[in-house]
């Protein structure tokens, strides 16, 4: 397996790629590079994890431009494609993850 230094919002980070599989995993690196840019860039989130988390959920949830730039309820309020069950649940885990998180004296 080959190695690849890639960098996503201005840091750097070396990444196992298997053979034949540059493109797709700079593909990845684009797309996640620019999720966290445009949250990072809204201003709203500083912690680099944060921006990290909510914009890993924009991807796992195919959000064509990321959604989340409040904390995590006010997020999850504004996320379209999840409704009725499947939003209380995105709700409560976002408010769980939030709570950890700030539990973390390194962060803001």
């Amino acid at each position: 397996m080959k190695q690849l230094e890639v960098q996503i919002m201005g840091q750097s980070y070396l990444l196992g790629c298997p053979e034949n599989g540059d493109a797709r995993l700079l593909e990845a690196v684009s797309k996640v590079d620019a999720a966290m840019c445009k949250i990072r860039d809204a201003g709203k989130v500083k912690a680099r994890d944060r921006i990290a988390v909510l914009a890993a959920l924009n991807l796992a949830f195919d959000v064509p431009e990321p959604t989340f730039l409040e904390p995590a309820l006010t997020a999850a309020t504004e996320f379209a494609p999840v409704q009725g069950v499947a939003q209380s649940k995105l709700t409560m885990l976002l408010k769980r993850l939030d709570d950890v998180l700030s539990l973390d004296a390194r962060l803001p």
